[in-house]
């Protein structure tokens, strides 16, 4: 039986006697016939253990999960969190909107972000959402003067920038000095001395989050407890703190790395901020859905015409950016496992026309044949919700399995439906503009030398 790599097995993705790989007991070659490809395969059991263990970790706490919808926004995925009693952590409007369609009460959504607007601000207090993790003292005006105009109050944390390093990529770091998120926790005090002042804003305590992918616990220490002692400052100065919001970016294992120890993580809270008597918040994202996801794909061709061979699947940057952002690691594995074909290693690339589209480099892989399947694992976290329709690609499905079940919870759009919000403006509504040279009577206003031919605009 064909091994499989840990960013695989612990989503619950498993061989059957025929060395197929399957999620739970469906055979992913099965769903590709019926969706086609590339496709998001996710678990939903390999979600539910995901939040349980979590849970069980931090049961002797006071404690809420609200799962991060930014990892992962599908209404079914949030719809599993929210059945099993967690909140939701947005960072849009349409996130808010999201977490509510899907079921999620409006007091149990925190509203984190950089750059929230007047307009989102409205919306939140509207909605009547738990808390806004507030990020500038700019933010804290809007808000005052929204809920203020509305006659509301609303429940509100200072997002505290404890400036330390989380000891990931640099590009997923958010804890220290150098990032945009938050308030310098030197300046906290005097930030909270103006919410003190400002109406309508309830102040309730302070937010963290330092980061993505942390490994290394010791990074969730050092902040913990730089919060744990503003705490005790901010309460001397005579302020009510009765809330934490401890943040995410609990880790799975992509690679070799392990997965992040939940009772560990619930320790180090713990020694750091359980004696403070705080009701608290974490914000998971990856940790519940990372593992829970792969992007099935299929082999276009083994490309060997330039000086190393080329993999080049139907699935591309587009449908998962996370490789071209970060250079990061995916495992990738063949659907059917015992191919017969001798390894060797290859570029595992996609058809978009940018050299960037690369899933992997060098990676040893069975010489597949035009036509087989691969996995790409760990795909469950910042796959679809990164994905975008460059090259005039379609938004690729995505399917959730629970169990025996099978549904597609997002269908491929039609191109009728891609282009469905594009309109050509009136004057080409009657003819292809090919078909139509400008009017050297209408001078183009916006770009003078529009109407130039290409001579005479390169003689000036």
């Amino acid at each position: 039986m064909t091994v499989i790599p840990h960013g695989l097995s612990n989503g619950g993705f498993v061989r059957d006697l025929t060395d197929t790989l399957c999620a739970d007991a469906v055979p992913l070659d099965r769903i590709a016939a019926e969706v086609g490809t590339p496709a998001y395969v996710y678990n939903a059991r390999a979600m539910r253990r995901a939040y349980r263990t979590l849970e069980a970790a931090l049961a002797a706490m006071p404690v809420t999960v609200c799962y991060a919808v930014k990892a992962n926004a599908n209404l079914a995925v949030i719809r599993i969190f929210g059945e099993l009693g967690a909140g939701a952590d947005v960072v849009s409007v349409g996130e808010m909107r999201r977490a509510l369609a899907a079921g999620i009460p409006a007091a149990r959504i925190v509203f984190s972000g950089v750059g929230k607007t007047e307009a989102e601000l409205a919306a939140a207090v509207e909605a009547g959402i738990g808390q806004v993790n507030v990020e500038s003292t700019g933010e804290l005006r809007r808000l005052s003067a929204v809920a203020d105009a509305k006659q509301r109050t609303v429940d509100i944390a200072i997002r505290v920038n404890p400036d330390v390093d989380a000891g990931t990529l640099k590009e997923i770091t958010t804890g220290t000095a150098n990032d945009k998120f938050g308030i310098a926790i030197d300046r906290v005090p005097a930030v909270f001395e103006l919410a003190a002042r400002l109406p309508g804003l309830a102040l309730r305590g302070v937010a963290v989050h330092i980061g993505s992918q942390i490994v290394d616990l010791q990074p969730y220490h050092n902040a913990y407890r730089r919060i744990a002692d503003l705490v005790g400052r901010l309460r001397g100065d005579g302020h009510v703190i009765d809330h934490i919001d401890l943040g995410g970016g609990l880790a799975i294992p992509y690679d070799r790395e392990p997965r992040v120890d939940a009772a560990a993580f619930a320790a180090v809270v713990r020694e750091t901020l359980g004696s403070l008597g705080c009701h608290m918040t974490i914000e998971p994202g990856r940790y519940l859905v990372g593992s829970a996801g792969v992007l099935l794909a299929r082999v276009v061709e083994w490309k060997e015409d330039l000086a190393r061979p080329f993999l080049v699947l139907d699935a591309a940057m587009n449908d998962l950016m996370r490789p071209a952002l970060y250079k990061a690691y995916h495992p990738i594995v063949a659907v059917r496992g015992d191919t017969g074909e001798v390894t060797a290693e290859v570029d595992v690339v996609g058809p978009i026309c940018e050299s960037t589209d690369v899933f992997a480099r060098a990676r040893a892989l069975p010489h597949l044949k035009a036509g087989s399947l691969v996995a790409i694992g760990a795909a469950g976290a910042y796959g679809a919700t990164l994905s975008s329709e460059y090259n005039s690609r379609p938004l690729v499905p995505e399917v959730l399995v629970d169990g025996d079940r099978v549904a597609v919870v997002r269908k491929r759009p039609s191109f009728e439906e891609m282009v469905g919000l594009e309109r050509l403006p009136p004057w080409m509504e009657d003819s292809p503009a090919a078909d139509r040279p400008p009017d050297p009577e209408l001078p183009n206003a916006e770009f003078p030398n529009a109407e130039l031919p290409n001579a005479e605009r390169a003689a000036e």
